[in-house]
């Protein structure tokens, strides 16, 4: 080769390293900031999801203690009824609030107290026939988490597959039953008080994630708890709660076995992830599929799908479960299959996602 064309090759080499470096400046330069504002998500989440939900809890216990209270004084078959309708609408809001079981309602004791089981008849017995009087301040003091809540006041309103006769109630259960529900609606109150803008106001702790926030520094770190909430609940149902029974054939173990509601408490368990991954509870709003769909549209689908999947499998097991675990085995096995989906969705893709992308 001649050094004429040696010294042309270099030439356009060099002009060539040059044109590549001018242009990957300038690429620099135009980098557009490819955070995500999750602010909307986050304050729609904190005061139209979960603070909406808890004083909808707080609204249907009171309608429980004003049931209960017409009870006592007034032990008619009708009242009786009644008091029951007001326990099962009472468990929805509290089932949907499942999928978000952090903050005031674990920090403050309140998930436990509320909602402890399964609970031991034994035990409530020995209650109703200790010598102690059955106030309030007795229940909320001096009795463990599993002689109150829900499932004490499910226990002493009905019985398992027979409706219950009002005339077989004890003034002892009636004084037993007033003082377990006040001591609910007294947890409810400080529920929704405790997140409630006028209150304790941990709905700006989550709507202000990222914004000098103590508790959460960033809106990751917000984002994260709202899925971690889901996974906790979709992880019980599929591998507790369903599970639990159905393995060891023990219908002790089933959750709401008293009154026949397990089925609705499990399907609501589910429509509460719903909730928080719409946006979606009485009023439509940001949702966390927002960001999902904006990165990942597929999954969003998918995991819609999943969910519904999961609540409708639920459903086609043959009431009362606490008879399915051993007549039905497939249609419990299948929910249990629907359910576990979605808990692998929330925690290897839901979870991952957010992990991997940035947010103010």
């Amino acid at each position: 080769m001649k050094l004429y064309n040696i010294l042309t090759v270099f030439s356009c080499i060099i002009i060539a390293s040059a044109l590549i470096v001018g242009c990957e400046s300038g690429d620099d330069d135009e980098i557009v900031d490819e955070t995500y504002d999750a602010g909307a998500i986050l304050d729609h989440y904190a005061n139209n999801v979960v603070y909406v939900i808890y004083s909808d809890l707080d609204t249907e216990a009171g309608e429980l203690l004003d049931a209960v209270k017409a009870l006592q004084a007034d032990t008619s078959q009708s009242n009786l009824e009644a008091a029951q309708q007001a326990w099962v609408a009472a468990r929805i809001p509290w089932e949907k609030s499942e999928a978000f079981l952090f903050g005031p309602v674990d920090t403050q004791g309140l998930d436990p107290a509320l909602d402890s089981w399964p609970v031991d008849r034994t035990n409530l017995q020995d209650v109703l026939d200790g010598p102690n009087e059955l106030t309030t301040d007795y229940v909320t003091n001096e009795l463990d988490d599993n002689k109150k809540g829900f499932h004490t006041i499910e226990y002493l309103l009905f019985r398992e597959g027979d409706q219950r006769q009002a005339s077989d109630i004890t003034d002892r259960e009636l004084e037993y039953l007033l003082a377990a529900t006040m001591n609910l609606k007294d947890s409810t109150a400080q529920l929704a008080n405790a997140w409630a803008p006028d209150g304790e106001n941990f709905v700006n702790t989550i709507a202000s994630a990222g914004e000098g926030n103590s508790v959460y520094r960033s809106q990751s770190g917000a984002l994260q708890e709202m899925v971690d909430g889901m996974i906790t609940i979709a992880d019980e149902v599929a591998n507790g709660k369903i599970s639990d029974p159905y393995n060891e054939e023990d219908t002790t173990l089933v959750e709401s076995q008293f009154s026949f509601n397990s089925i609705a408490d499990f399907q609501n368990n589910i429509r509460g992830i719903q909730s928080v991954y719409t946006g979606n509870y009485n009023s439509d709003g940001p949702g966390l599929n927002d960001f999902v769909s904006s990165t990942d549209s597929a999954l969003d689908s998918r995991f819609k799908t999943e969910m519904q999947a999961a609540i409708d499998a639920i459903g086609a097991i043959p009431n009362p479960f606490r008879d399915a675990i051993t007549n039905d085995r497939p249609a419990v096995q299948a929910a249990i299959d629907a359910v576990g989906t979605v808990h692998i969705t929330l925690q290897q893709d839901i979870l991952t996602l957010i992990n991997e992308n940035e947010f103010n």
